[in-house]
């Protein structure tokens, strides 16, 4: 058992670097870590995985203040509708789930059977988003941001309706938002991604407090862990190809996301 607790810690320390590398991924790790190494309840991961990215990614953002490479404005029009509904699914969605929540040809899905493919599906998702890559980015840090305030506010909603219910802080979804809705350059993208992921995952965490039992020291450990782990990564950043390491990760994610699916369906 000391030992699985151990890999559990150290994995910490690998979602923060994955943070500092790329500006995402930690909770697309957090979660899965949390489950099958810690053997904590899936709803109960979703929450601890919202604590530990948010507080990573803020202490990660500080980095991008310095530099300037944050755009508050923008983060304010994606943030303020994505923070709306990530508190209200974690209030309110999340716990009024059914359990089971359906019946599947005389099989029955569990509410953590299906939250966990569900996380699986969006890390599908991100894999494809990491793999493939984006040719338009911007790198120009000093070109004009340009806003689609009404398409911007919608993937705020529907980013914050996703980390609701997965945990996940969604950076694989609000920077490719960022740079093609807002036109903001990749750095700053980054940047100002921590930020949005860092706000918007504590507060859906606040949404969480009165529905569940924290064990407030295992939490804690895990992430300073994980901010030690950002450090490391922002570190590394300077010396690894960027597109190269996303797509690896990307890859290595994509593994995750099908071992997941494969588990929990065998599970059934």
């Amino acid at each position: 058992m000391e030992i699985i607790v151990f890999v559990g810690y150290a994995a910490a320390v690998v979602i923060g670097v994955s943070l500092g590398l790329i500006g995402g991924g930690g909770s697309i790790l957090t979660v899965p870590v949390l489950v099958y190494i810690l053997g904590i309840d899936p709803v109960l991961a979703t929450a601890y995985s919202l604590f530990v990215v948010g507080t990573t990614s803020l202490v990660g953002s500080f980095t991008y203040m310095k530099k300037q490479l944050v755009d508050y404005k923008t983060a304010l029009v994606f943030a303020i509708p994505s923070f709306i509904a990530v508190f209200l699914t974690r209030k309110f969605i999340v716990p009024a789930l059914p359990d089971p929540l359906f019946d599947l040809a005389g099989l029955e899905i569990t509410k953590s059977i299906g939250i966990m493919v569900f996380f699986a599906l969006i890390m599908l998702a991100a894999s494809y988003s990491m793999i493939k890559g984006n040719g338009s980015v911007n790198d120009d840090e000093e070109s004009e941001v340009k806003f689609n305030i009404p398409l911007i506010a919608v993937e705020g909603i529907v980013v914050g309706l996703i980390t609701g219910i997965v945990g996940a802080g969604g950076g694989f979804l609000i920077i490719p938002a960022l740079v093609l809705l807002a036109k903001l350059p990749m750095k700053m993208a980054v940047g100002t991604s921590l930020l949005i992921i860092a706000a918007k995952s504590l507060i859906g965490f606040l949404g969480d407090v009165a529905n569940q039992t924290i064990d407030w020291k295992m939490l804690l450990i895990f992430t300073g862990l994980s901010i030690i782990g950002i450090f490391v990564g922002s570190s590394l950043s300077k010396k690894i190809n960027e597109k190269a390491l996303k797509k690896g990760f990307g890859w290595f994610v994509l593994v995750m996301g099908i071992y997941i699916i494969t588990k929990e369906l065998m599970s059934m």
